[in-house]
């Protein structure tokens, strides 16, 4: 018996025409029921639902999300959407919410549900209990015309004509609608905000995009502690010592005259560089100054880390693997590698 897997074609030229139209179909039909219930909105129900979330904001207080089923994880995407942008949101079971989970519910939230019948039990249940709390409710509803839309205090329309799926069973449509609503409503609020990327980055700590949006020079940098110092005076036996230690593969010559102060750069670079350039003989006469790059790109500690890459990757002269970074009277804090940045998954 063959029991081998199917291979997925590598080139998309290679697969069945037929089935590639099928998939063009339905994602066709989902964008033409995005664009459709896009038109239906009406504006002073987009207008009262963002009125509400803005109050929702300025008030500090939560925006809950519910819905059953496949609502319901629409519901949990955008209460995660919200969270991120810096709404604090959460998903509500209703059928917990109505066995004590409704204390998480309060007067100023807003509370928004997710139905596509606009007739789901469990969400109408809830609804005398909201209204009593006096929490503003949003509903998200395939029929306009539904007890959940006239119990609410603003009704979007998110009703489709049919759904992708072949038997018109399956919630894809519908359910790609209310996705894609969900998804606007944060959009617009956050340009309402006015939603910084700095904003943005405090709910995005980790993952690529935290780190370019947060993590800075000094964050990666080796500090001046760690580093052995050279002067100018320091003869090329020594500078290959202090290249060679702690494995840093760079070191900085320090102004003798101001302590702490950095007057040039000497990298493994440099190093090559000068021994190709003198010959054999004066190889123990060398000295730092000699070596060192007089006038060596800096920046400053609290430079986002991705911007240190694109000066690096920028730079005109030569390639730069090493930055020293200083603060405003040139004295150095530390040094910022490429290596570093790549460890952190930044280049």
């Amino acid at each position: 018996m063959n029991h081998s897997i199917p291979v997925v074609a590598e080139n998309a030229d290679q697969l069945d025409p037929a089935i590639v139209s099928a998939l063009t179909r339905c994602l066709q039909e989902e964008a033409a029921a995005i664009a459709a219930a896009a038109a239906r909105l009406h504006a002073d129900q987009v207008e009262g639902a963002l009125t509400l979330l803005e109050r929702c904001a300025d008030r500090k207080a939560k925006l809950v999300i519910t819905g059953v089923g496949k609502s319901g994880i629409v519901a949990r995407k955008i209460a995660a959407t919200f969270s991120s942008i810096g709404l604090m949101a959460l998903y509500l079971n209703p059928l917990d919410a109505l066995h004590g989970d409704l204390g998480v519910v309060a007067a100023d939230d807003v509370c928004l549900l997710l139905s596509n019948s606009g007739e789901t039990a469990e969400l109408l249940d809830l609804l005398p209990h909201l209204k009593r709390r006096g929490t503003a409710r949003i509903a998200l509803v395939g029929r306009a015309d539904s007890s959940l839309a006239r119990g609410s205090d603003v009704a979007l329309d998110a009703s489709v004509d049919r759904e992708v799926c072949p038997l018109n069973l399956a919630p894809t449509a519908s359910t790609a609608v209310a996705m894609a609503i969900g998804d606007a409503l944060a959009a617009v609020w956050m340009e309402r905000r006015g939603i910084s990327q700095a904003d943005f980055a405090l709910n995005h700590p980790a993952g690529a995009l935290g780190k370019q949006l947060t993590m800075t020079v000094a964050d990666l940098m080796v500090p001046v502690a760690q580093l052995p110092s050279i002067t100018p005076a320091t003869p090329l036996a020594e500078v290959i010592s202090g290249l060679t230690q702690g494995a840093i593969g760079s070191g900085w010559v320090e102004d003798s005259s101001q302590p702490g102060r950095l007057q040039g750069l000497i990298t493994d670079g440099d190093l090559r560089r000068a021994l190709r350039d003198h010959g054999p003989e004066r190889w123990p006469t060398l000295t730092a100054g000699e070596l060192m790059t007089a006038d060596p790109i800096t920046v400053s500690a609290d430079l986002l880390a991705v911007e240190a890459i694109q000066r690096m990757e920028h730079n005109r002269r030569k390639p730069i693997s090493v930055l020293p970074v200083v603060d405003e009277k040139d004295g150095l804090l530390g040094l910022l590698r490429l290596h570093d940045l790549v460890q952190a998954g930044l280049a």
